[in-house]
């Protein structure tokens, strides 16, 4: 399998889910948030890393050998989601990575500064843990996940 094909086109290849074995990008200040997170990502057999803040976030993905979504928590030190999710955007790399913005704001406004933002997605916190591996799910088959609750 190439590591650097879309989501959307490794859905079509085979038998396995997008979920399997997917390599995601954490970016989350909190300590417990990243540990649910982290959790629930484990649980779907994902395999999990950790930034815990938008400064640097390009270098440190670009270090990375896979990365197949990004959970970019909007509020983080330093540099906000947003900047560092434009950076993202704007490499070549990343370009067709899915960023999920994950914000405890939760309401239009934030989820449509995400949208205008050019991420692919927008979960409010709490994130459910029963609706979780359905929407990572969603986002790995190609689709956008607008939820704010």
């Amino acid at each position: 399998m190439n590591d650097s094909a879309s989501p959307a086109s490794r859905s079509s290849r085979g038998g396995r889910s997008d979920a399997d074995q997917a390599a995601v990008l954490v970016v989350e200040d909190n300590v417990s948030n990243f540990h649910l997170v982290a959790r629930m990502l484990e649980a779907l057999g994902m395999h999990c890393e950790w930034k815990t803040s938008g400064y640097e976030v390009l270098e440190y993905a670009q270090a990375l050998p896979r990365v197949d979504l990004i959970l970019m928590d909007v509020r983080l030190p330093y540099e906000s989601g947003f900047e560092a999710g434009e950076k993202l955007l704007k490499s070549e790399r990343f370009r067709s990575v899915p960023i999920v913005a994950v914000s405890a704001v939760v309401n239009r406004e934030e989820m449509e500064k995400a949208r205008a933002a050019g991420f692919h997605g927008f979960l409010g916190k709490p994130l459910d843990p029963d609706r979780f591996p359905e929407q990572i799910r969603r986002v790995l088959a190609g689709e956008q996940v607008w939820e704010l609750a």
